[in-house]
């Protein structure tokens, strides 16, 4: 009589498979040299003081209109953290020169624990242009249908999004606030986005 694998087993095989599928759905698109993305983040005020909202047991505070064209240098999905059942992914976006190929071969990146990491041997360009023009962004759908979309995002591909800068509180009192600035850098630098809207550029897909 043949053993059979046990249950066990089969869960590793699964979850390596997955793991796998997912990767292969989300690996990076090489692009060419130059700037892909020109244009500069668009960030204007409310018309009124926007009331706060519920979603998924948090109060959602908005704070600006927010909209971006920018090519994906890095994401991360969590899972277990104390906000991914709000926020599940994060996008590295960058705009400017900071889309540009032959500039980001030359720049490591790298995120975790809800933070985006670069590091450099010599400076493709000034240092203060990579803050300005990079961000890790928390992404807070609105709808199934964008996390849909979200969930297609793969590196390196350009996407322009549209939604709200937010704070973010708990019944459990975490809190989280989005930076209304693209010049700052380090804890608290991160935007946390209302996700209303997503599309990934159909030439680069």
């Amino acid at each position: 009589m043949r053993n059979r694998p046990a249950a066990w087993l089969w869960l590793v095989l699964l979850a390596c498979a997955w793991g796998g599928w997912r990767a292969w759905l989300q690996r990076e698109l090489v692009q060419p040299p130059g700037v892909l993305v020109a244009a500069e983040p668009q960030q204007t005020a409310l018309d009124t003081a926007a009331a706060p909202f519920a979603q998924r047991g948090y109060t959602i505070t908005p704070l600006a209109a927010f909209a971006l064209q920018a090519r994906v240098l890095g994401r991360e999905d969590y899972h277990v953290d104390a906000l991914s059942d709000l926020v599940p992914t994060d996008l590295a976006l960058g705009w400017g020169r900071m889309s540009d190929s032959a500039v980001l071969k030359d720049i490591a990146i790298q995120q975790s624990g809800r933070f985006y990491h670069w590091q450099v041997r010599a400076f493709p360009i000034p240092e203060r242009e990579i803050i300005s023009h990079s961000a890790n962004m928390h992404l807070i759908p609105a709808n199934a249908a964008v996390g849909r979309a979200l969930a297609r995002v793969r590196r390196g591909q350009v996407i322009a999004l549209r939604g709200e800068l937010v704070a973010v509180q708990s019944a459990s009192g975490l809190t989280l606030r989005s930076s209304l600035s693209r010049d700052d850098s380090g804890p608290g630098a991160c935007e946390v986005i209302w996700l209303e809207d997503l599309e990934i550029a159909p030439q680069l897909r």
